[in-house]
């Protein structure tokens, strides 16, 4: 038998010479071997390899196979690893697009001839221990992209495809005694790359691990557990189904409870009260298989957990142990700083995270993990929906956009493809069946309908009896079996209870929703809202958990994240990969605050005397959280008291407020907290679980010095003086060109510029996304090219008996024209109340944001805001703000999004000082404002494609507003903010603010 390379153009050339699918159950010497955790029966291969690389078959090395093949000058490559991520190929980022689209003509199932890369290892190795009587030795590569063929010394042992499950192939019958040569090539493409376009980098290699199993001649080599709950929970029988061969084996709990063997393979026992696994409560039954040879000696142990649960359909919804779910969940690529080579470490501390964030479920898109994913799952509680590895979403998109009749879709109904898609279904199913964090399997990810998704879903139905996901019935409905769950993506949350009032017969969840590429998470509260009032809305799952981006030094050795594009791959996306709600190191994302709070378990609404508990948790009392309440004055906390709860699940309780709230004048807030008693896994006491605030009274801002100011009225200027400051106002340049104050030393000036009317900030992705800079462009333009007419009453003097004001008038140049006056009112201290007032031209759409733009000292670098924070927060991404004094460099607060645009944003302010490190500078006053103090101007932020692109700082930008658009994130490619989060187009708009200089 020989490999054909030709042949991997061949849909139904899906491996060759393979071992079938099972469990991925490990095996063990004796229990105290499982016990450390360390396998005799395994040997890793990982490593450096010897390596080749070739653009195309062509180029590769024929004969390489061969033990004598000499390859003392090939490179060498770590194994596990993406060759792109070594220095061969590139790193390709595509979203929907082929990548070979507009270079090779192919048509599905064909492979591009142009440029194919084909990567050949070389491995030499020597067993650890020598093959016993009896004995198999197999060779498994847990994640090879997208195809591979393997020889051993020199004879082709088989082919596998499927990027992301295991291709194991027997050795034994070639393996030699002492050396051995390990030969695989791993092709970029072929056919069934077709069926993997998933919306990631495109890589290609050994970027799993590859191990080397021995089996004793006793040897388990399936393992199904299922634990069948009785209808009230109280009992439960636990069955596990051995596949042995060569010997015979005992069951048994890690308690000693010995399960009756019936004789087929099949052990079962009854449990009473059992414990039952939730992702609240994960509890997890040891069961041990002792495995004897013919001679009666212990050759194998196998130690399986179990999780007691029933998920099902029941009462029309999903329940999880009798309880209706509702998924607050979040899509995770394996992706990290090495791109799809994630260890056992990084995927701990990635489920730790959304676990500390409060989310409950993931689904793996769009293909299944590295086992080590479920495992953890099972530990620390997720529920997961496991996703087979396909999309083909570049050929449904010829049906969605290019009016291709439903014959074209892939796999739709060709039979062509049927057995690669059973084959990825099997290897799923198999591999991860006795996982319990798993509670749907999903037969892949937007690739349109057809009879061959049918009958996917038709297998699983008769291997496991977890529900079945698929969202592209939405969008092909002429088979409706192909899923358990009414499933779509991005509808807005308003759509999705209009579809409720009509469509009763599936529970719905959103598979994907709340697209968070760049600065966004917008109005995401809606969601969560709704699947509390509508019970057949059972939630969703953020897209997506982490940015996708490649660690790059640019020309001048700057480190920085690229995206698509950055590694001069063409198509590309451009930095549609980065949507995470952490960015590419893995580190949270402003909105992670908001994700905690619109996703928490407990929802407390408080008023003057009392508080009300909503226990939104399946399983746990608050009883078991620390509740602290705590009242604070404007930020200063003035008393704090432990509140005893006892809200079972699903109630609602109403305690006494601890805490008095004075009557008197000024802003009090009060805090209720609910933080671990004891440690998790995830998280150390004393971690926030849930919280809410509510705010009484009001704030007074600071009042003026009574004292007039002293007003020169010059030819060219208007100078307003008063102890320790002096303002000029400019008739020649139209604005104040000068702030200089005191405060007791000599004064200093403060501004690097003429503050202007702004009515602009650098797009965000979801704004670019709608194409709003088109819309908005008019802003942009009245932003940087107002123009204040020179005429003999501009600008306007009024004096006032407490004080001067100065008033410009500006033509706004959008079509049809718009109007703007800036006034400012100096008083005696040398504060300046500022009014804002814009007349927008009939028609034009809403502006990106309202308010002014203050070029200040680069020294003044510390901003300290009493407002809602501590992370940056918009119209509408606010409720995980709550309100507190918080301080931060100026340098940090342009978030590090993929691609530099619109951030920093704080609502809810009250105050704002900028200051320098010795607290000279400007204190900033306004009711409720939005403000922002960065390194830049949002021009100077839009121009970079790359924060290392910014330029040199020279000024601190101060830009205090009425109001900025809200972010959005319904999706990233037409849903605009909503109404309600945007400035008004058809009246006048009127900001008022005030600042004044200050010194330590």
């Amino acid at each position: 038998m020989t490999f054909q390379y030709s042949r991997i153009a061949d849909p139904l050339y899906v491996s060759e010479n393979r071992v079938g699918a099972h469990s991925d159950h490990r095996w063990f010497a004796s229990a105290a071997e499982a016990r450390r955790g360390v396998s005799s029966f395994e040997q890793s291969l990982n490593g450096q390899w010897c390596f080749h690389y070739a653009s195309t078959a062509d180029e590769s090395p024929a004969g390489f196979e061969s033990p004598e093949f000499d390859v003392s000058l090939w490179h060498e490559i770590p194994v596990p690893a993406h060759i792109q991520m070594h220095g061969f190929d590139r790193p390709h980022y595509a979203n929907t697009q082929y990548p070979w689209d507009g270079h090779d003509q192919i048509m599905p199932g064909q492979i591009p001839e142009r440029f194919n890369p084909v990567a050949s290892y070389v491995k030499r190795f020597t067993l650890d221990t020598p093959v016993g009587v009896g004995e198999r030795v197999t060779v498994v590569f847990h994640g090879a992209e997208s195809a591979l063929a393997v020889w051993l010394n020199g004879h082709y042992i088989g082919y596998g495809t499927d990027s992301f499950t295991p291709s194991e192939f027997d050795l034994t019958d070639h393996l030699a005694d002492g050396e051995n040569v390990l030969a695989v090539q791993v092709f970029k493409w072929s056919a069934h790359s077709w069926i993997e376009d998933q919306d990631f980098y495109r890589f290609s290699g050994l970027f799993r691990d590859v191990v080397l199993y021995r089996q004793p001649v006793a040897h388990v080599r399936d393992v199904r557990v299922r634990a069948t709950l009785s209808e009230d929970l109280s009992g439960a029988e636990l069955a596990v189904r051995v596949d042995l061969t060569g010997g015979s084996a005992v069951v048994r709990l890690a308690d000693g409870t010995q399960l009756k063997d019936l004789g087929d393979g099949t052990f079962v026992t009854w449990l009473d009260q059992p414990r039952l696994w939730s992702a609240e409560h994960p509890h997890l039954y040891e069961v041990l298989i002792e495995v004897r040879d013919p001679d009666g000696e212990i050759v194998e142990v196998v130690p399986q957990r179990v999780g007691v649960r029933r998920f099902a359909l029941e009462d029309g919804v999903f329940k999880i142990n009798g309880q209706r779910i509702v998924f607050k969940g979040v899509n995770r690529h394996d992706f990290g700083l090495n791109g799809r080579v994630v260890t056992r470490e990084e995927t701990e501390a990635d489920v730790r995270t959304i676990k500390a964030l409060g989310l409950n479920s993931v689904r793996t898109s769009h293909y299944p993990n590295n086992s080590y994913f479920y495992e953890l799952c099972d530990e620390y509680g997720l529920y997961v929906i496991d996703e087979m590895n396909l999309e083909s979403h570049g050929l449904w998109d010829r049906i969605r956009y290019h009016d291709a009749p439903d014959s074209e879709a892939v796999p739709g109904d060709r039979p062509e493809w049927l057995p690669a898609l059973l084959d990825r279904a099997r290897s799923m199913v198999e591999r991860d069946k006795n996982h319990p964090c798993i509670v749907m399997w999903s037969c892949g990810n937007e690739s349109y309908g057809g009879s061959n998704l049918a009958k996917v879903t038709e297998y699983f139905h008769e291997v496991d009896d977890r529900p079945v996901h698929y969202e592209g019935v939405a969008w092909d409905p002429r088979h409706p079996e192909t899923t358990d769950v009414h499933s779509e993506m991005y509808t807005p949350a308003a759509k999705v209870e209009e579809y409720l009032r009509e469509n009763r017969e599936k529970p719905m969840i959103l598979c994907e929703f709340a697209h968070a590429m760049g600065n966004s998470f917008g109005a995401v509260d809606r969601y969560i809202d709704l699947a509390y009032r509508e019970p057949l809305f059972q939630g969703g799952f953020i897209w997506d958990f982490a940015d996708q981006a490649i660690a790059m030094t640019d020309r001048f050795g700057q480190r920085f994240f690229g995206y698509g594009g950055d590694n001069g791959e063409a198509p590309h996306d451009g930095d549609f990969c980065g949507n995470g709600i952490l960015f590419a190191d893995h580190s949270p994302k402003p909105f992670t605050q908001e994700v905690t709070h619109v996703y928490r378990d407990i929802v407390t609404r408080i008023e003057r005397d009392a508080l009300t508990i909503e226990n939104r948790y399946l399983f746990t009392n608050t009883s078991a959280f620390e509740c602290v309440v705590t009242l604070s004055h404007e930020g200063e906390e003035i008393a704090s008291e432990i509140l005893d709860t006892d809200v079972s699940p699903g109630q609602v309780r109403q305690y006494p407020l601890p805490v008095t709230i004075p009557s008197g004048p000024g802003e009090y807030a009060v805090d209720v907290s609910y933080r671990l008693r004891a440690p998790q896994r995830w998280a150390e006491v004393g971690h926030e679980v849930a919280w809410d605030q509510a705010v009484f009274g009001s704030f007074v801002p600071s009042p003026s010095v009574p004292a007039a100011p002293e007003i020169v009225d010059g030819i060219h200027n208007i100078g307003v003086h008063g102890k320790n400051f002096t303002v000029l106002f400019s008739r020649l340049y139209g604005g104040m060109q000068s702030y200089r104050f005191g405060g007791g030393g000599p004064e200093h000036e403060i501004l690097r510029g003429m503050p202007t009317p702004n009515f602009w900030h650098a797009p965000t992705s979801n704004e670019r996304g709608w194409n709003a800079p088109s819309l908005d462009g008019q802003w942009l333009l009245a932003s940087r090219y107002a123009v204040s007419e020179r005429r003999p009453d501009q600008p306007f003097l009024e004096t006032l008996e407490d004080s001067a004001r100065v008033t410009y008038t500006y033509d706004l140049p959008t079509v049809p024209a718009s109007q703007a006056a800036l006034s400012y009112r100096v008083f005696g201290d040398g504060r300046v109340a500022v009014q804002l007032t814009v007349d927008p031209g009939d028609g034009l759409a809403d502006a990106p944001e309202c308010g002014v733009l203050l070029a200040l000292d680069p020294e003044l670098d510390q901003l300290t805001w009493y407002g809602e924070g501590p992370e940056e927060s918009y119209s509408d991404r606010r409720l995980g703000a709550r309100l507190g004094v918080y301080s931060a460099p100026v340098a940090t607060q342009l978030t590090q999004y993929l691609r530099p645009q619109e951030a920093g944003n704080h609502t809810g302010v009250r105050w704002a000082t900028v200051s320098d490190a010795r607290g000279r500078g400007l204190r900033f006053e306004g009711s409720g404002m939005e403000f922002s103090a960065l390194p830049w101007t949002p021009f100077e932020v839009e121009n970079a494609l790359h924060h290392t692109e910014l330029p040199p700082v020279h000024r601190t930008i101060a830009r205090p507003a009425l109001m900025r658009r809200g972010v959005a994130g319904d999706d990233t490619w037409g849903s605009q903010t909503h109404p309600e989060f945007r400035l008004p187009a058809d009246r006048q708009l009127i900001f008022e603010f005030s600042f004044i200089g200050i010194n330590a």
